[in-house]
């Protein structure tokens, strides 16, 4: 089972993603957070494989959770999740640690396969 955290600012992409990600019997959505700072305290408690982690959020964005992540949780792999499809995007997202960039706008069956990817 692979156990994922849904970050994002928007409670109404984490309720989709959750709904999508819940119906894969492979996936456990164990938790979610809306911003960075709830995204460090959430992955010290429930220990996730992977956070899917929105790029763009209030306060703590995701490349600063991203790195900071990798300092305190170094075995969670983070997959960035952006509507802003861009190099320097994913540059910013490569070099805070993310495993993998996925648009928002790419299909499910793309976010799915790269998780398990991920994951394995």
């Amino acid at each position: 089972m692979i156990r994922l955290l849904i970050v994002d600012d928007q409670a109404a992409v984490r309720k989709g993603l959750k709904l999508r990600l819940a119906a894969e019997p492979d996936l456990s959505v164990v938790g979610e957070a809306s911003d960075g700072v709830a995204a460090l305290e959430q992955a010290q408690v429930l220990h996730p494989d992977i956070v899917l982690m929105d790029v763009e959020m209030p306060g703590m964005d995701g490349i600063a959770a991203a790195n900071a992540l990798r300092e305190i949780r170094p075995n969670i792999c983070v997959i960035m999740l952006s509507i802003h499809d861009d190099a320097h995007t994913r540059s910013c997202a490569e070099k805070a640690g993310a495993m993998a960039f996925i648009s928002k706008s790419a299909l499910t069956d793309k976010l799915l396969e790269t998780i398990r990817q991920v994951a394995h």
